[in-house]
């Protein structure tokens, strides 16, 4: 492993417009987040889901593969916590993109007692870590689940929904394999993710080549989340945002990890080679822009959490318009005392 974990927890929503923004000079922005609108019903391609098996599948063939699992872990365990958060029993769970068990690990039989676990590489399932939950891992792309409706108490899914095309889509799948009062509790990467890094590539690539271009996947902006988790059928929502912040030599090795984590950008608009000069230019900035005092360059993941419940008749629902019995008007004379004890 090259970094070193930092948790830097921020629970705050973005200023509209600030997601994918570039933390560098004026005027320099990042390529822009990956925009769903609510009037969008088809979905978009964006992203090479060929390519992503591949890496996955190259990232999962590697001898030192696990030195590379500290950020899906870190999140993963968070996941965790917030099952464990749910004062009840799930007798039937999903992990979709569960890798080698990056949330599993984390559970145990008294809050799930048995576990379908799900990735779009073999490899990565075939590494799954053994836990005390009765587990069946299945090869299973992550836009397209083969689950009967109503099948789930609970789905779970760590940093896997932000390389999917139709995300409108794989949420409306995901409620709908869910059983009426199951919940969803998602982790994904955010627009703020890897700025340092983009804005010095950009940085960079302008000054040695009169232009740039993108080199870092789009991400789903925090604002959109709500909106998108509602058009999916679900309900009680709670949207959350942490940064975790991973501590590095330089920039090689940076990118290095995001290669061992299988997370190097599979966008079709991508490219996929940079000048050795632009490289070395940009390593220079990243580390006069954002560098610590010890040498060392953060990179800074944003992490956006979600749960959703599907509606279920049990559910506390809001009251009816118009049902209140108190007027608003009247609760600055809550505090008053009444006109007999005043002086």
């Amino acid at each position: 492993m090259s970094g070193s974990l930092t948790v830097r927890v921020l629970r705050r929503l973005p200023a509209a417009g600030r997601t994918g923004a570039c933390r560098g000079p004026a005027g320099l922005r990042a390529e822009p987040s990956r925009f769903l609108s609510s009037a969008s019903s088809g979905s978009m391609n964006v992203f090479n889901r060929d390519m992503k098996k591949r890496q996955k599948q190259w990232s999962a063939a590697l001898k030192d593969a696990h030195q590379y699992d500290y950020l899906r872990d870190e999140v993963g365990s968070r996941v965790a916590n917030r099952v464990y958060d749910i004062a009840r029993t799930f007798p039937l769970a999903l992990d979709i993109g569960g890798g080698r068990g990056h949330i599993a690990q984390h559970l145990n039989q008294d809050v799930v007692q048995s576990l379908f676990l799900t990735d779009v590489s073999q490899q990565h399932l075939k590494q799954s870590r053994r836990t005390e939950i009765p587990t069946r891992c299945v090869m299973v792309d992550e836009e397209f689940l083969p689950f009967k409706e109503n099948t789930f108490d609970l789905v779970l899914s760590s940093l896997s929904l932000h390389w999917i095309n139709d995300l409108p889509g794989a949420l409306r799948q995901i409620q709908q394999v869910l059983k009426p009062d199951g919940v969803f509790i998602g982790a994904m990467v955010g627009g703020e993710t890897l700025y340092e890094l983009r804005c010095s590539l950009q940085l960079a690539e302008s000054e040695r080549e009169g232009g740039f271009s993108a080199h870092v996947s789009p991400f789903t902006a925090v604002t959109d989340l709500g909106n998108l988790l509602g058009r999916a059928g679900f309900s009680m929502l709670t949207v959350d945002v942490d940064e975790v912040q991973v501590h590095y030599p330089g920039m090689m090795e940076v990118m290095t990890d995001l290669q061992g984590m299988g997370e190097s950008n599979c966008a079709w608009n991508r490219r996929s080679l940079l000048h050795r000069d632009t490289m070395l230019a940009a390593a220079a900035i990243y580390k006069e822009m954002y560098g610590n005092q010890d040498g060392s360059v953060p990179a800074t993941f944003e992490i956006l959490y979600m749960i959703g419940w599907k509606p279920h008749e049990s559910q506390t629902k809001p009251a009816k318009r118009g049902s209140a019995t108190v007027s608003f008007g009247d609760l600055s004379k809550i505090s008053q005392p009444p006109d007999a004890d005043r002086p």
